[in-house]
């Protein structure tokens, strides 16, 4: 667990978090949302130690980040698994030397052990028979699939993952949606998620912290937050007259008929799954969600 207390964080006399408190929790999927501009890349950059708040406290399961001697942290750090925006691979290096590569770093682990480990990872991913291949013959979800088995190679504890489906199309970003919130619960990693696709938010988001303006401006989850009477998150999540619509036929029928549809997309039923909901909008969920 990921405690935040209290954070401040301010550049050139402008304050872009004010007293931030949060909570991250272990075996969740946990999301930071929040408008461009709004300091929830700030807050990410804190947690992982890019950026140094003025006050408060990071605690990871007790132990204050803040207070940490540089030791401290580089060990902090091993126990670390990130996900970069845009998968970050090395060009030179196959899959299987990308997933190999914090092993070689940060282990004492012997070739053979690295090489196990690395398959055992490739194959968690479902990348199987792609550990050959270098970034350029893999697609899009590929990259950021072997992104994600790189970043789990040390076992991690904690999980930062930045924008995981910027760049990708609709399927795809499911399937990496439930990769993540996968492993995530099946190794009970603490798993940190900086995202604006509200999709990732309706679908994965077990514990959401919405950041406005430098505020912590709500706490809540997937079902609460169709609820929300917080009017800068509902004017953020609901901004189309799509999205606001399929909010009140959520209200009106619940979650069961946009979620079938979200795990079937591109299924011609799309459309009769999601009920009165008029066809049109059926149709932009299909290409949306």
């Amino acid at each position: 667990m990921i405690e935040v207390k209290d954070i401040t964080k301010s550049f050139d006399g402008r304050t872009v978090l004010h007293d931030v408190s949060a909570t991250f929790y272990t075996g969740k999927t946990n999301l930071i949302i929040g408008q461009s501009g709004s300091g929830k890349t700030v807050l990410m950059k804190s947690l992982v130690g890019l950026l140094r708040p003025e006050s408060g406290h990071i605690l990871f399961d007790g132990r204050d980040l803040l207070q940490m001697s540089g030791d401290e942290v580089k060990a902090l750090h091993r126990e670390i698994g990130m996900l970069f925006q845009g998968s970050a691979l090395f060009d030179s290096e196959t899959v299987l030397g990308n997933v190999m590569f914090p092993m070689v770093m940060f282990s004492n682990m012997s070739k053979a052990e690295m090489h196990d480990r690395a398959m055992f990872c490739i194959e968690r991913v479902n990348l199987s028979g792609a550990e050959n291949k270098y970034p350029a013959e893999l697609s899009g979800g590929m990259q950021k699939r072997a992104a994600i088995a790189r970043a789990i190679a040390l076992n991690p504890k904690y999980l930062f993952c930045d924008e995981p489906n910027s760049g990708l199309d609709p399927k795809t970003s499911i399937l990496i949606d439930e990769l993540l919130s996968d492993i995530t619960h099946e190794y009970g990693i603490t798993t940190v998620i900086n995202t604006h696709d509200m999709n990732s938010v309706l679908g994965i988001g077990e514990n959401i912290v919405f950041i406005n303006k430098g505020y912590r401006e709500w706490v809540g989850d997937k079902e609460k937050i169709f609820a929300s009477t917080n009017r800068a998150l509902n004017d953020f999540v609901f901004a189309t007259d799509l999205f606001e619509e399929v909010r009140e036929y959520i209200l009106r029928n619940g979650r069961t008929a946009v979620g079938a549809a979200r795990r079937d997309i591109g299924s011609p039923q799309h459309p009769e799954s999601l009920g009165d909901i008029d066809s049109k909008a059926a149709r932009k969920v299909s290409d949306d969600i």
